[in-house]
């Protein structure tokens, strides 16, 4: 079946974007999707914004106008419901557009996995599932950032919106008929905070475990090093990796550099570890640890072990269980790593909260060891 022969207004200046978008009704459903560049930068740059609605759609080109605030009334603050496809980078996109992101978010990705059609589908597969039709996918690696765009490129960018209102009004009315509505509305709401958070990861150290093994004041140290990449990282906007890989924050927080020529000799190879930043992290390397700082940092959780595998393993059951009993993906209630935190640090893990808690939280506790 031939796809459908659809075009879009090509949007390059605020005006004709605010016309486009006084043309929303309120409370009308829209789909939204970005492109974006993310090759040697931190920020994720925008290349294109995609937008649907009631059979209109738009492409618009934020490389020849600043877009600024011009999305906020309409997605922001108003009863507008925004459809997008595994949102969770985009979001981080739009971010300096729509810091809180849009106030009514539906996730489709999200509510395919709520409705028994698995965890992570894809945008093609749900269009093929849903709609009928098969998508070609051969821009996925496109320029985005080139002008102009190729026709082929705004075909493919235009599609990206076109199904999203057919595959809302589907899955919204099977979330409803499986009574999910809530559950799912909850699990696009932490998705718009964690792409909200711009402050980077408070608790970066967590998440290197082969750390865990190392004294209080080395993991401090460590959760130090990694958080003034973040911050440089986030300045420079350049990758975490160009300043200073895993493997090298790791070595400088068990064995710091007794020199600057020392610190630039191991750091050679990270292409924004320049002099100022070497300097900078050298003295933050230098700077004693104090008690409170240790205090503030969070064990990093091991690998479970013994009596603590074996819970592990039973956790794991129990949630295989409870995921086959409401027809959900067990990674969708609670991923094996969450479990693997908890069943080491014995704290209730914050993602199970909301209405994984009434899920999980009567029998999962007893299955810690004793």
């Amino acid at each position: 079946m031939p796809l459908p022969d659809v075009t879009a207004d090509w949007i390059a200046d605020r005006a004709t974007l605010q016309a486009w978008l006084d043309g929303v009704p309120a409370g009308a459903v829209v789909g939204l999707d970005t492109e974006f560049m993310r090759r040697d930068t931190f920020h994720p740059q925008l290349a294109l914004l995609q937008l649907g609605c009631h059979g209109r759609h738009a492409l618009v080109d934020p490389l020849a106008f600043a877009i600024d605030d011009a999305l906020q009334p309409a997605l922001g603050g108003g009863d507008t419901v925004t459809v997008m496809h595994s949102a969770g980078e985009d979001l981080e996109t739009l971010a300096p557009l729509l810091p809180d992101g849009p106030r009514v978010l539906f996730d489709t990705q999200i509510a395919a996995a709520f409705v028994g059609m698995g965890l992570g589908i894809s945008y093609r597969a749900l269009v093929a599932e849903l709609c009928g039709d098969e998508l070609d996918k051969g821009e996925t690696r496109s320029d985005w950032m080139q002008r102009p765009l190729t026709a082929s490129q705004r075909s493919y960018a235009t599609l990206d919106v076109v199904y999203l209102e057919s595959i809302h009004a589907q899955l919204a009315e099977r979330l409803r008929q499986r009574d999910r509505a809530a559950w799912h509305a909850e699990d696009c709401a932490r998705l718009k905070q964690r792409a909200s958070h711009r402050e980077g990861e408070p608790q970066p150290q967590r998440a290197l475990r082969g750390a865990a093994e190392w004294s209080p004041a080395q993991q401090t140290l460590l959760r130090r090093i990694l958080r003034w990449r973040d911050r440089s990282a986030r300045t420079l906007d350049r990758p975490r990796p160009w300043l200073l890989d895993d493997a090298l924050a790791l070595s400088l927080a068990q064995q710091p550099p007794a020199s600057l020529s020392e610190l630039e000799q191991r750091g050679r190879g990270q292409r924004a570890l320049r002099s100022a930043q070497r300097g900078e992290l050298l003295e933050l390397l230098r700077a004693p640890v104090e008690a409170d700082e240790i205090a503030a940092t969070a064990p990093i959780p091991a690998h479970p072990q013994g009596a603590a595998k074996q819970a592990l393993g039973a956790m794991k059951v129990l949630v295989d269980e409870r995921a086959a009993e409401l027809d959900l993906p067990p990674g969708l209630l609670c991923p094996r790593k969450v479990l693997e935190e908890y069943v080491v640090t014995r704290e209730w893990p914050d993602f199970l909260e909301g209405w994984r808690h009434g899920v999980l939280h009567e029998r999962l506790p007893a299955l810690l060891p004793g």
